[in-house]
């Protein structure tokens, strides 16, 4: 007996039956059903490349057989790929002894896109089976049109063919003689373009791929050659009579074939609840924070992908698992991962596990601490920031760019206990000789995420304990020159505020060392306030030059100070100055220097500054 079918479309309205009109009613429409191009759009867009196919029809026999286990425990176990090689006819053949389909089961199962899949069906629990979405079938026809299937139920009944094609038809026969034993066959007729998908060279590292960890026997025949795939158990299990160092050796030869790395370190993982079991490999050096995780994870053993992003928390990335999990849910194409909350609840438990990791080992081995830290800082910050445990941790062991060299915060904080930082590395550039010199205590924390870790510090340990650094501070911890050195200068600086008014700076006279440095530009937050909205009233429409007017008209005071060091030769020498147009040049000269030593951006007018002095000095010593 054979049946011919398609999926059904929207039967058409009777010639006699009355259409109501629109104004009295709507009528409810169903959506009509291009299945071909159903078929094309899932078999040739639901995955990424035509390999997945052999995953797909080993998930199936896999099901297959782990259904029939669950009636009869004793039923052979066996999965077997025929290459063209062997079969001679060109077709390759999926055999397992599974539990096999009748005829109801075949219409069911195999002919209804997006209906009930099979574990439902046939009554088993979902968690004991691979698939989830009930369209794995259609990956074959990535690489064939026209798909085979000859199956026997282990419930009784006469054997049964199905054929589907690309087309979206499929004819269902019942022969008896088709297959003596309890099971299924399918078989693909490759496309021309797709023979090589087919061949024994490429199927056998494609089923070893994805069903290594399989606890069934699936073997994959060519010409000659036979090839059993599978392992049977986890690689990162210990083995009976395996000591630490050898578990340990085993590991780092796994890691370095699996992601092409030496371990730092391998982490056990285990998530009960979400029957989750596999290994962690630390990067021995460190990694961009930006780039992409990729894990290779199995479900119920069969691998799901060897990139898989979103196991692990964002600051882990400088960490790498394999895992093998029954409880996470694949998307439809079995390539990733879904978003829920299962899986929020393993990231965070993974997490957790890599952080308690980094505490001990910080605990018991300090100088391999030091050296991973060393390696992955830009992580170990960034948890930091909502750790206690790790933010003591990174005070303790990551060094930061102070005024006393490198060193880590808990050091610093022996001497100086207030940190002041500067969260500009620019400004503590700038900032750094004098405040050295003058033995303040500076911190450089303009680095991703430093300035925040010493907000978190000051948090837990007080205002008093982390601050941001005032330039006026710096100012007032500048001694004055004497009554005589400012009236020597009192010319100097005269000319020097009316030069500098352009600038949006007032000059100060002040002494310290480093005597080398002739001066020094300070900001002033107020000024720079007032500076940024005057900046913004010149472009702005009539409404908000009104509104910004009273913030510039409130506001007092310079941007910036140009700090003279009277006790550089060079300024002391300005006294003796009796051109005015050459100390205008002066004064510019030492302004445009101390700008560029701040390594802030010139204005154009700080620009022709730059020029106008330098041509002029220049014109000047060559006239001498």
């Amino acid at each position: 007996m054979t049946w011919a079918g398609r999926l059904p479309s929207p039967c058409p309205p009777c010639p006699s039956a009355r259409v109501p009109t629109p104004q009295r009613s709507t009528l409810a429409q169903t959506f009509g059903v291009n299945l071909r191009g159903v078929i094309d759009l899932l078999s040739h867009h639901l995955y990424s490349s035509p390999r997945v196919y052999v995953r797909e029809v080993l998930q199936n026999a896999v099901d297959a057989v782990t259904a029939r286990g669950l009636v009869e425990p004793g039923a052979p176990r066996r999965i077997t790929l025929e290459c063209p090689e062997h079969t001679g006819d060109g077709t390759l053949r999926v055999r397992d002894t599974g539990i096999g389909l009748a005829e109801d089961e075949v219409h069911a199962l195999l002919s209804t896109l997006g209906g009930t899949s099979k574990r439902d069906q046939l009554g088993f629990a979902r968690r004991d089976f691979l698939g989830q979405f009930g369209v794995g079938l259609l990956s074959c026809f990535l690489v064939a049109d026209e798909v085979r299937l000859v199956s026997r139920s282990a419930k009784g009944g006469p054997a049964v063919r199905w054929t589907g094609r690309n087309d979206g038809t499929y004819t269902v026969q019942v022969d008896d003689s088709a297959r003596d034993e309890v099971g299924t066959t399918l078989t693909l007729l490759p496309r021309r373009d797709c023979d090589h998908w087919a061949e024994y060279a490429t199927v056998a590292p494609l089923a070893a791929e994805f069903g290594s960890l399989l606890p069934y026997e699936v073997r994959v025949v060519g010409a000659t050659d036979t090839a059993v795939v599978t392992s049977g158990g986890f690689p990162w299990t210990r083995v009976e009579g395996e000591t630490s160092a050898e578990h340990r050796d085993r590991m780092a030869g796994y890691c370095k074939a699996v992601f092409g790395f030496e371990p730092f370190d391998a982490l056990p993982l285990e998530v009960g609840a979400a029957g989750l079991t596999g290994v962690a490999f630390v990067l021995p050096e460190g990694a961009h924070p930006g780039a992409r995780q990729a894990h290779r994870v199995y479900l119920k053993r069969m691998l799901v992908g060897t990139s898989v992003e979103g196991l692990l928390p964002d600051w882990a990335y400088f960490v790498r698992c394999v895992v093998d999990t029954s409880a996470l849910r694949p998307t439809a194409s079995r390539e990733a991962l879904y978003e829920d909350e299962t899986l929020l609840a393993v990231r965070d438990a993974l997490g957790g596990r890599v952080r308690d990791w980094l505490v001990r080992l910080a605990a018991t081995e300090p100088e391999r601490a030091g050296a991973l830290l060393a390696a992955h800082h830009m992580g170990i910050k960034s948890l930091a920031l909502v750790d206690d445990e790790l933010l003591g941790l990174a005070e303790r062991w990551l060094p930061y760019e102070t005024t006393r060299g490198a060193m880590p915060l808990r050091q610093f904080r022996r001497s100086h206990p207030t940190v002041l930082y500067t969260p500009d590395v620019d400004e503590f550039r700038q900032l750094a000789p004098v405040a050295a010199a003058q033995d303040i205590g500076l911190v450089n924390a303009g680095y991703a995420y430093d300035t925040d870790l010493l907000r978190r510090i000051a948090e837990r340990d007080g205002p008093d304990t982390a601050r941001r650094v005032d330039p006026g501070e710096l100012l007032a911890a500048l001694g004055r020159p004497d009554a005589g050195t400012e009236a020597a200068l009192a010319d100097t600086v005269r000319v020097a505020t009316a030069v500098l008014h352009d600038h949006d700076c007032e000059p100060t006279l002040r002494e310290f060392d480093p005597v080398s440095l002739p001066a020094l530009l300070i900001a002033d937050a107020d000024g720079e306030r007032r500076q940024d909205a005057e900046d913004a009233r010149a472009g702005a429409d009539p409404l908000w030059q009104d509104l910004l007017g009273h913030l510039v008209d409130a506001g007092s005071g310079a941007a910036q100070r140009l700090v003279l060091n009277t006790r550089n030769p060079l300024v002391a020498r300005l006294a003796e100055v009796a051109d005015t147009a050459l100390l205008e040049s002066a004064v510019r000269a030492l302004y445009v220097n101390a700008l560029l030593q701040s390594h802030r951006p010139l204005r154009p007018k700080d620009t022709a500054a730059l020029t106008g002095s330098f041509l002029d000095l220049l014109d000047r010593a060559i006239g001498h």
